[in-house]
C-alpha cells in the first residue's frame, strides 16, 4: 500500500536513521524528511540515500506555521512521525524560549496542518509524536518509569516536551486526531551531535583531551542504541494502538561515571592505548541545574502489545559506536568545524 510519510527532524541523530529505515524498508512508501538544518541536522548523515527515487527533502522550519502548511499541501502525507525538537537540557537552561518556540509551537503547527490536512476522513492516518522519558522527572534508587506514570518535568527542555505531549493527546480527545506517543531513553550510536556525552567523550579521548564529569558521576541513565529505537518507532507507527503511549528503554542503566570508564576502555583497547590511559582524562565538573538523579523505563508494553525488543546490549553496542567513529573521522571534523551546516544551508537557501 502505497503511504506518504512526513518525517519531522529527519536530518537529525534520531531523524536520519528513521528516514533510513523507512526509505530501504518500504519502497512503496514515500518518505519527505522536513528538517530546518540548524546546527544538529545534518544531510551528510543520509547520503547513502538522498538519490533514492522514494525519498524528498524539504528545508523548513516547523515553527513557521506558513511553511508547515506549505508542505501539507505539497506532498499530502498520509502519516507523520514527529521528532524535530531542540534536545539539549543544557541550551535549555541558558535559552528556554527557544525550545517553546520549537517543542511546543512547532508541533501545535504540525497537528494542526494534520488536521486541516486530513479532516474527518482519517481513516489510514497518524500522528506519531517521539518524546521524552525526562518528561517523568527523577527516579530513586528503585523502580522504573510506565506509561502511567506521573508527569515531573524539571528542566526547560523536559518541560517543552511533556507540554507538547499533552498538546498531541489533546488534539486527540478534542479533535480526535489518530495519535500515538513514544517516550524514550537516552539514545546513543552513529551520527550523533558531539554535543552529547558519548561522542563528545570519545572525541575528547582520541585527542587526549579532559572528559567533563558533572558532580561525582552518579546520575544513572538508561542507554538506548538507536538502530533499535528506530525499529520501536516503525513498529509503533504502524501497528500502535491510537491515543496510547509506549515507553521504549534499552534496559541498559549505567551511572554516568562507569559509562565513561566502560568508554576508555573500549577506545584503549581500539587505540592500542595502555590500560587505563585514557581514564585519567576524567574531569570532575559542577553539577549541572536540576541534574535528575536516575531515569529507566519500562518496555513491557511495547514488548508485549507489539513484539518489540532491543537487540544490543551496551558493551556491543558502545564498541559498534566507537567503530563508527573512529572509522568516520572526517564527518566528526565536518560537523564540529560547522562546514557540513554553511555548505547544505546555501545549497537549499539557493534553490
Amino acid at each position: 500500500m502505497e503511504k506518504t510519510i512526513l518525517i519531522t527532524g529527519g536530518a537529525g541523530f534520531i531523524g536520519s536513521h528513521v528516514v533510513r529505515l523507512m526509505v530501504n524498508k518500504y519502497p512503496g512508501y514515500k518518505i519527505v524528511n522536513l528538517d530546518a538544518l540548524t546546527y544538529a541536522g545534518n544531510l551528510e548523515n543520509l547520503k547513502d540515500v538522498e538519490s533514492k527515487s522514494n525519498y524528498a527533502f524539504v528545508k523548513a522550519d516547523i515553527t513557521n506555521e506558513a511553511a508547515v502548511k506549505e508542505v501539507f499541501e505539497q506532498y499530502q502525507p498520509d502519516g507523520v512521525i514527529h521528532l524535530a525538537a531542540e534536545s539539549h537540557v543544557d541550551r535549555s537552561i541558558s535559552d528556554p524560549l527557544a525550545f517553546i518556540r520549537s517543542n511546543v509551537m512547532g508541533t501545535v503547527n504540525l497537528l494542526n496542518a494534520a488536521r486541516a490536512a486530513w479532516g474527518d476522513y482519517t481513516e489510514g492516518k497518524r500522528f506519531y509524536h517521539i518524546s521524552t522519558d525526562e518528561v517523568y522527572g527523577s527516579l530513586g534508587a528503585t523502580g522504573f518509569f510506565t506509561e502511567e506514570t506521573a508527569y515531573d518535568p524539571r528542566s526547560p527542555y523536559s518541560a517543552s516536551k511533556a507540554s507538547s505531549d499533552h498538546m498531541v493527546r489533546a488534539w486527540h480527545h478534542t479533535y480526535n486526531l489518530p495519535v500515538v506517543i513514544s517516550n524514550c531513553s537516552n539514545n546513543y550510536g552513529p551520527n550523533q551531535f558531539p554535543e552529547k556525552l558519548i561522542p563528545l567523550a570519545i572525541n575528547n579521548i582520541k585527542h587526549k583531551k579532559a572528559i567533563p564529569i558533572y558532580g561525582k558521576g552518579e546520575n544513572v541513565r538508561d542507554w538506548l542504541f538507536v538502530e533499535d529505537h528506530a525499529a520501536a518507532i516503525d513498529l509503533i507507527f504502524h501497528k500502535g494502538v491510537n491515543g496510547d503511549t509506549y515507553n521504549i528503554g534499552g534496559n541498559n542503566e549505567w551511572t554516568n561515571i562507569d559509562l565513561i570508564r566502560k568508554l576508555c576502555e573500549v577506545m584503549d583497547n581500539a587505540l592500542g592505548r595502555e590500560k587505563g590511559e585514557s581514564e585519567k582524562l576524567i574531569t570532575y565538573v559542577k553539577d549541572r541545574a536540576g541534574h535528575d538523579k536516575r531515569y529507566a523505563i519500562d518496555s513491557g508494553k511495547l514488548m508485549s502489545e507489539l513484539g518489540w525488543k532491543p537487540s544490543l546490549q551496551f558493551e556491543e553496542g558502545i564498541e559498534k559506536t566507537v567503530d563508527w567513529y573512529l572509522k568516520n573521522e572526517e564527518w566528526l571534523n565536518n560537523v564540529l568545524s560547522g562546514d557540513y551546516a554553511n555548505y547544505y544551508s546555501q545549497q537549499y537557501d539557493n534553490r
